[in-house]
């Protein structure tokens, strides 16, 4: 199978370890052990839990307390509607590899994380792009995907927060896209791994899970809940979907890592405290970064109304690679350039990671900015 370069991960891993300031950073500041078991009052009794555990695959599936928690972030959904995966990548992954066939119609929107046209097209489907543009704050265009979406189409891929406009569908027009894939016949993945970060209310927007019987939820613990380095995902759907999913799983992952599942169940059995750490976070760095952009003569953007990263127009004749790489040897800071996302002419910001690390960093690229004003001129 041929498959295109993973081009913002291939981006982060050569410069994420060499930089001096990273703002491309996509997670919300990662939790440190001492901090997830401080909140979790476990401090004094997490080696009381952890030295009887015989280290064996554990349960295949996860763990049904990991899988009742997991259910508890959605409306409608219960144990046997969640599988647990090797981070929201894998469970992307796997659902691509179950439900496509090559010729197969799938619909992805763009930007978006690239597994969900690149995997695709790496299959032989008949991957059709729905471009998101400023003209609909980065919303797709429903009547684009109406013309796109012809009887028969086997799937939708969205993303909601988007990654990397942090643009948001809400419950209404979630429940628009779902017409339009019914009408289809279509599954409708969505990629909900930013799902808990809103600007606004409890933070937790609807999940495609729940309002529409084909649908299909990815996420993880990653950046919602600071945890990356459990590398624990899950697929949240229809129970016919999770058993045609855990053919293919067997072949790839059998379990995920007990310690991983363990310490996941601990975070989830106190995500009131997590998310409202992120909430903190998301919207205190926002606001940061938005007065920041006002004051940019060179910066334009659709403010993200969710997620942790924001899509950064700049004013400039160079690249987005050379921005990037200019600004890196120049400065010490690390953006990620839109055209490992498909989007020549923006960078990605990361504005949810440590909060002095942001600010110092916005400085350096006005300075950055200033001086590559003055050598246009």
């Amino acid at each position: 199978m041929k498959i295109r370069d993973f081009g913002v991960e291939i981006w982060m891993n050569r410069y994420e370890n060499n930089c001096e300031l990273n703002i491309a950073e996509t997670c919300v500041e990662s939790l440190t052990v001492a901090e997830l078991l401080e909140m979790a009052g476990k401090t004094d009794t997490i080696l009381s839990e952890l030295l009887p555990m015989k280290l064996t695959y554990g349960a295949i599936e996860g763990s049904e307390r990991l899988r009742k928690l997991v259910a508890g972030l959605y409306e409608k959904q219960a144990m046997e509607n969640v599988v647990i995966t090797h981070g929201a990548i894998g469970a992307n992954a796997l659902v691509h590899g179950t439900l496509v066939e090559p010729g197969d119609r799938v619909i992805s929107v763009l930007p978006t994380y690239q597994q969900h046209y690149s995997i695709p097209e790496s299959i032989g489907a008949d991957v059709q792009i729905l471009r998101l543009t400023e003209a609909t704050g980065f919303l797709p265009d429903l009547e684009e995907l109406r013309r796109l979406a012809t009887a028969g189409t086997k799937l939708i891929a969205i993303n909601n927060p988007n990654n990397p406009t942090g643009a948001l569908m809400d419950r209404a027009y979630l429940e628009k896209i779902v017409e339009i894939a019914r009408g289809a016949g279509a599954w409708i993945l969505c990629d909900e791994v930013y799902r808990g970060t809103d600007q606004e209310g409890d933070g937790m927007t609807a999940s495609i899970a729940d309002l529409y019987e084909k649908g299909i939820s990815t996420a993880s613990m990653s950046k919602t809940f600071a945890l990356a380095g459990l590398r624990l995902g899950w697929i949240a759907g229809p129970v016919e979907l999770l058993h045609a999913v855990s053919i293919h799983r067997d072949y790839n992952t059998i379990s995920v890592g007990m310690l991983d599942d363990h310490f996941a169940a601990i975070a989830l059995e106190n995500r009131d405290k997590i998310l409202a750490r992120s909430r903190a976070i998301t919207r205190t760095n926002l606001a940061t970064l938005s007065a920041w952009v006002d004051g940019e003569p060179l910066i334009s953007w659709i403010k993200p109304k969710s997620g942790t990263t924001a899509l950064l127009k700049y004013h400039l004749p160079m690249s987005s690679v050379a921005f990037c790489e200019d600004l890196l040897a120049r400065t010490g800071v690390m953006l990620t350039p839109g055209s490992a996302m498909d989007m020549e002419g923006y960078v990605r910001i990361g504005f949810t990671n440590n909060g002095t690390v942001l600010e110092e960093g916005l400085k350096r690229v006005s300075a950055f900015l200033k001086d590559q004003q003055a050598a246009a001129a």
